[in-house]
């Protein structure tokens, strides 16, 4: 077989392109949508250096605590609702909403390792376990309390429960989540993970007494990866305690790799209440490609530190460019060029007309969310968090 028809199929395979007459029919929307994203990316990088220096914090070398997602759905949004698109855009902005979609949740797995996990011990799992269970828990019961529509509440329990946008993009193909739900989900999220950011790392040493609490309590109750590293540095620079920052970033990076068990999870709940009680779920739609390819990239990545430490990971790449290659996927390709494409797709896609039913009220499911989870983290942490060390 050529070369070009071995591409042919991998191509087909993994994002169901017939290439090259399906690749020039999604050119249009997919570089309308990657344009948007060129854009959002450093403009959320500018705003996240304004919200680093309004805490007293040198923004050179750190990463930004606002969501490039967040910028693309917005500008995405924007460009949707004032300027009329040809129609020559609509298959590669779907395109982007589906397959690009799934391919970045895929290369986020190269970011975790298992051995994160291991870090934390037999105490620190529970910990991160009843926070994360806690907050799916709570903001299910709120959001049907309100009575908000559930998918919209099962974003924001994921995204709240467990790692941010990065949650709730991964829930959203599994429970056929509407555009206008992962927008409302996502900027919850940004909204109360900043909130969080700025006020816990003050909070913090008022109750608790070592670094692995303070971290464990930064890590389970902050919400997104980098608004994390952004309270654990706020922690650092403030009060000089470089052990935080390291306890906070395992007890996040924990909580990430939960998404494998969640996601299906959610969806199985979500389906089971839909089809009822006595309803049968096939258990193959709760394990799409997506999330086995997330497990898969995060067992290459648990693989790759383990022979790093016999000199050089797969016996190819040496330290740093082993860490060059995950961050180039995980970091570079998976959070942020896909992710950020595929969030400007679901922007373009979102009408403004289609907030005016549900109104605030998901605001306050997030903030309660948020709360909740923030509770308990300072909770687990003032208990438990004696009994772990990293």
């Amino acid at each position: 077989m050529s070369a070009n028809a071995i591409g042919h199929r991998m191509m087909k395979g993994l994002l169901g392109v017939e290439a090259p007459r399906e690749i020039v029919k999604l050119l249009p929307g997919v570089v309308l949508a990657g344009a948007i994203m060129l854009v959002a990316l450093p403009l959320a990088d500018l705003m996240g250096a304004w919200i680093l220096r309004a805490q007293g914090l040198n923004p050179t070398g750190k990463a930004s605590p606002l969501s490039g997602v967040l910028v693309a759905i917005v500008i995405g949004m924007v460009v949707g609702n004032f300027v009329r698109l040809p129609e020559v855009f609509k298959d590669g902005i779907r395109f982007s909403v589906t397959k690009l979609l799934r391919l970045g949740i895929i290369l986020v797995g190269i970011k975790l390792s298992l051995f994160d996990v291991l870090k934390l011990g037999a105490w620190g799992i529970p910990i991160v376990a009843v926070a994360i269970f806690s907050g799916l828990l709570f903001v299910s019961w709120f959001n049907r309390l309100l009575k908000l529509p559930e998918r919209l509440g099962t974003l924001i329990a994921a995204g709240t429960g467990i790692c941010g946008v990065t949650a709730i993009v991964s829930t959203a193909p599994a429970i056929k989540a509407e555009e206008r739900e992962v927008a409302y989900a996502v900027a919850n999220i940004t909204l109360f993970g900043l909130l969080g950011m700025f006020l816990y790392p003050y909070l913090a040493p008022m109750i608790l007494q070592t670094s692995e609490q303070i971290g464990l309590f930064l890590g389970t109750a902050v919400h997104e990866t980098s608004q994390v590293v952004g309270a654990a540095l706020t922690y650092k620079e403030v009060f000089g305690d470089d052990a935080v920052l390291k306890s906070a970033t395992v007890t996040k990076l924990t909580r990430n790799l939960f998404l494998a068990i969640v996601v299906p999870l959610l969806a199985f709940l979500y389906l089971r209440r839909q089809g009822g009680t006595g309803a049968r779920v096939n258990v193959r739609s709760l394990l799409p490609i997506f999330v086995l390819g997330f497990v898969g990239m995060a067992l290459v990545r648990s693989l790759g530190d383990l022979t790093l430490q016999s000199g050089a990971a797969f016996g190819v790449f040496d330290s740093a460019s082993w860490k060059a290659l995950t961050t180039q996927l995980g970091d570079l390709w998976g959070s942020k060029y896909l992710l950020g494409t595929a969030m400007a797709g679901v922007g373009l896609g979102t009408s403004f007309a289609v907030f005016k039913g549900v109104g605030l009220k998901p605001f306050a499911v997030g903030l309660a969310g948020a709360a909740l989870v923030g509770a308990v983290g300072l909770v687990m942490a003032l208990l438990l968090g004696a009994f772990v060390h990293l």
